[in-house]
């Protein structure tokens, strides 16, 4: 049995706790959070065992074996960085860190520890965005020719004007690195590096430090070209959408609702055919009915789980969460020089 202490009782414990309890190899055994007696209460209701009111007792505590991190990005390098020194595998969010540099401290630490980790970018933990994976993989399209991103939401966040992580690129967050970070990720997993980019990044029009838009241009190894444009402040928003044109086709992953994580619908055109569905089925998402996050985050757990037991390398790890940071520094920097950025094709960045 694997014992699995969580830091963060929000988003840990919403989404981590229940998407660890799926799979019978591993035990929720502590939570920490920063406010000591509501974090008691809180694992009172939730059946943990153990509650802590600063990450460091829980990391440090040796009923612990592993620690999954579910706090701002700006607290998890030291959490992630103390339990790999203490030879504890580690699964963390997105993005990694503020800064890049804080990114490659992580990275670091965990080359030298050996350990497992893993980073939470969720959708490429969804099966029918693996089934679209699948068809870019085999050529069903032809060589790519351009792809686009448009994601158009509102979150809680910026619908109530709140000053957080969320909300402040200067903290590792804002529509760059809570969202955009997420894009950059699964269209490197799903098309391949990323060789550079330009960016234009922008906040509300009463309040501009809130960072709610973000338009990006961007150029592929393959020689596709593409684009992101991105507002977490869009009432009643298009929802998510991805399309890549071929040579030979065209694929599209489209969500019209405002959950983030269910109802993508895949669909597939190859010369000369009009674009059709394909159904995926997700048995797992169904447990979960109240909220779409748990299901792929729990087919991440088990990922992190196999790479404890067998020892071998977790994908995405942070291998992945560095490069994406790698692209997140890339864009800020584009945003802030106006310029265009050429980027390293090497994931590690």
């Amino acid at each position: 049995m694997i014992r699995i202490g969580i830091v963060g009782c929000n988003h840990g414990l919403l989404v981590h706790l229940p998407a660890f309890r799926v799979d019978p190899r591993s035990a929720v055994v502590a939570i920490a959070g920063s406010d000591a007696v509501r974090t008691a209460a809180i694992a009172q209701a939730s059946k943990i065992p153990v509650a802590f009111g600063n990450w460091r007792e829980l990391v440090e505590d040796p009923n612990v074996d592993a620690v999954a991190i579910s706090t701002p990005p700006r607290l998890q390098p030291a959490i992630a960085i103390r339990a790999l020194e203490l030879g504890k595998p580690v699964f963390a969010e997105k993005p990694m860190a503020v800064s890049l540099a804080g990114a490659q401290a992580m990275s670091q630490a965990a080359s030298s520890s050996g350990r497992a980790n893993v980073v939470n970018f969720n959708f490429s933990a969804i099966p029918v965005w693996r089934k679209a994976k699948e068809l870019l993989d085999q050529g069903a399209i032809g060589r790519l020719r351009y792809l686009a991103v448009n994601w158009n939401v509102e979150n809680y966040t910026t619908r109530m004007r709140i000053k957080n992580w969320k909300s402040s690129g200067a903290d590792g967050g804002g529509a760059l690195g809570n969202f955009v970070s997420h894009s950059l990720h699964y269209l490197e997993w799903m098309c391949g590096p990323v060789t550079g980019l330009s960016a234009r990044l922008s906040g509300l029009p009463d309040e501009p430090a809130m960072e709610t838009n973000a338009a990006i241009s961007l150029t592929l190894m393959s020689g596709a070209v593409g684009s992101i444009v991105m507002s977490c402040a869009s009432y009643c928003g298009s929802g998510h959408r991805l399309e890549f044109y071929g040579e030979d086709g065209a694929l599209s992953l489209i969500n019209p609702t405002q959950d983030y994580m269910r109802g993508f619908e895949l669909r597939f055109a190859r010369r000369p055919a009009a674009l059709s569905l394909i159904e995926v089925d997700d048995p797992l998402d169904r447990i979960f009915p109240n909220d779409g996050r748990i299901a792929p985050v729990a087919r991440l757990a088990s990922n992190f789980l196999d790479a404890i037991e067998g020892g071998q390398r977790a994908v995405p790890g942070f291998a992945e969460g560095l490069r994406v940071q790698v692209l997140l520094d890339a864009a800020r920097r584009a945003n802030n020089d106006t310029s265009w950025v050429d980027i390293s094709p090497q994931i590690s960045g």
